[in-house]
């Protein structure tokens, strides 16, 4: 680069310049004046950008590439992304598991012998890890864990699996085979589709198939996510959402009854297992007081899932 090329890109004015065998003025070509003003221009538009993402509502967590994680048949997709196909999904993982069902009252149940859970058994170690390889985005260190495994493939004590929750690796892996493509906000956190369900329905964002209902006012159908609030969130209410991230637990509606639903969900009780909610006579969570039905669970948003069929 010349003295006069690299005095124009500084912003310093152009000197008279004599190379060798030449004396006069040399002008900067105009190609490089026009590649400056772009480099300009979109730096500042890039400025303008994140000085834009940061009014208002945060955007919605970033969604997964598709990558080779992923079955052709579902990022193609060979079908559409469908409720039946969903059901029948997370049916087919409940079975894997051998069908569970557990109504009782959350601790109601005695300790079993921690290496004697089902998420550490020979095969199904290994399905808790496809959840996570398939369902989360790989940049993620997430998306290496098993059943029994950290991200570095060492075995993690049973007794600490409580750092290593996969209930949302569960839905998101339903979600990705079922064909929902870019269209579900796949998370290690069920509070981040919650909230961007909240978001759609508030029509603060568009794009997602989720959009959040409050559990007096729609009976949910086979497909929609029913979530309720844990620990520190477990008094978390609709009219609360959006909010940060918080602990959470989301099931997906498998079948409706006169008197309850069967939903099926991923780590209750360190496997896929079924549980009957109790529903109103017209099929709602909640009654028209807004008190949730079911003692045992604090039920507060219901997810609906926009299927193309």
């Amino acid at each position: 680069m010349t003295r006069a090329v690299r005095r124009f890109v500084s912003g310093r004015p152009l000197a008279k310049v004599e190379p060798a065998g030449e004396t006069g003025y040399r002008r900067a070509p105009m190609i490089l004046r026009l590649v400056c003003t772009a480099l300009v221009a979109a730096a500042l538009a890039g400025c303008a950008g994140r000085r834009a993402a940061t009014r208002g509502v945060p955007p919605p967590p970033a969604v997964a590439p598709v990558d080779a994680r992923v079955p052709d048949f579902a990022t193609k997709p060979y079908a559409p992304f469908s409720r039946e196909d969903a059901v029948a999904i997370a049916l087919r993982e409940w079975r894997l598991f051998g069908s569970p069902v557990d109504d009782d009252p959350p601790g109601a149940r005695p300790l079993a012998d921690p290496e004697q859970k089902p998420e550490r058994q020979p095969g199904l170690w290994q399905r808790v890890g496809e959840y996570w390889y398939v369902g989360q985005d790989p940049r993620l260190p997430e998306g290496d864990w098993t059943g029994k495994h950290d991200e570095f493939g060492r075995v993690f004590p049973a007794d600490q699996d409580g750092q290593y929750p996969w209930s949302a690796a569960f839905i998101s892996y339903v979600m990705r085979i079922a064909a929902a493509g870019d269209r579900f906000p796949y998370s290690p956190s069920h509070s981040d589709y919650i909230n961007v369900g909240r978001q759609m329905s508030l029509g603060w964002t568009s794009g997602y198939v989720v959009w959040a209902e409050r559990p007096d006012a729609y009976a949910p159908g086979p497909g929609d996510l029913i979530c309720f609030g844990r620990l520190t969130a477990a008094r978390l209410r609709f009219s609360d959402l959006p909010t940060g991230r918080f602990p959470s637990h989301c099931s997906i509606v498998t079948a409706t009854g006169p008197n309850d639903l069967d939903v099926v969900g991923g780590n209750v009780d360190d496997a896929v297992t079924l549980t009957h909610v109790p529903v109103t006579a017209d099929g709602r969570l909640a009654g028209p007081d807004g008190v949730v039905l079911d003692y045992r669970y604090p039920w507060f948003v219901v997810l609906r899932v926009l299927y193309d069929r």
